[in-house]
């Protein structure tokens, strides 16, 4: 059996304000070499460069990472406002088709943070851009400093941060053997109303949605609010996520 391929989108960057650049996060990479034992192959997030159809004719799987963008107002019916920037339109573009066409080939897909929020809208879920404002819910985001920096041991940042309670049964408790896991947190905006294709499986303490399917995919089509790719190689509940994932590449790439 061939090495498995796994794309990994990248995300839109400036540097020094002025060179646009696409990058991606290493423990996405890492991840996926270290946990799938696939190739990560980083493909650009934007339609001008990167053609839907002819990238998953190259790859056995798609991650669908974090970033600091979100997933602009307009795509789930609401006005821009200044609260739900910054934006990485060509990134919306891609990705909204992006998971279509995976779900309809069945090709493996797995979604973090803005990358779950993406499987949601492409199935008509809205978003709301602070989850922490809405009574009941706590502060999602990163943990900071008292002076608002944010912290600088990686290893707080990335640290568990609540439970998710998982559906009885569900897709995501057979992964991890378990109905209460313990993740990261570190995103303001989260699901609102999921979609009618969007199945929750997970919900933090506060009853923000932490873990999703898509119902009737032909594959693996999971997506997580919290940060998995982090630590994958130790962490518990993110290697097994990983190694699920993996699981279904494999399955993909010995279809024939």
């Amino acid at each position: 059996m061939k090495r498995p391929v796994v794309g990994v989108i990248g995300n839109m960057h400036l540097v020094e304000n002025r060179f646009p650049a696409q990058r991606v996060g290493e423990r996405n990479l890492r991840a996926v070499k270290d946990v799938v034992g696939a190739l990560p192959l980083m493909f650009a997030g934007t339609p001008d460069i990167t053609d839907v159809d002819a990238l998953l004719d190259v790859v056995d799987g798609i991650v669908l990472t974090g970033a600091r963008a979100n997933v602009h107002p307009t795509r789930f019916g609401v006005e821009p406002h200044l609260s739900y920037e910054p934006y990485d339109e060509p990134r919306d573009a891609l990705a909204l088709d992006l998971v279509n066409t995976c779900v309809a080939r069945g090709v493996p897909l797995l979604g973090i943070c803005r990358g779950f929020q993406e499987m949601a809208v492409a199935y008509g879920s809205t978003l709301h851009p602070e989850i922490r404002e809405l009574p009941g819910r706590i502060n999602h985001r990163m943990p900071r400093l008292p002076n608002g920096e944010i912290h600088p041991d990686q290893a707080v940042i990335y640290g568990d941060r609540h439970a998710v309670h998982l559906t009885s049964g569900g897709v995501f408790a057979g992964i991890f053997g378990a109905d209460t896991i313990r993740v990261n947190s570190l995103h303001g905006q989260g699901i609102l109303e999921p979609g009618k294709r969007i199945v929750v499986e997970g919900l933090a303490d506060d009853g923000t949605i932490e873990a999703i399917h898509i119902e009737g995919a032909e594959g693996f089509a999971l997506g997580v609010q919290w940060h998995a790719e982090y630590d994958p190689q130790t962490n518990p509940v993110n290697r097994a996520l990983f190694e699920a994932f993996g699981a279904a590449v494999k399955k993909y790439v010995a279809r024939d």
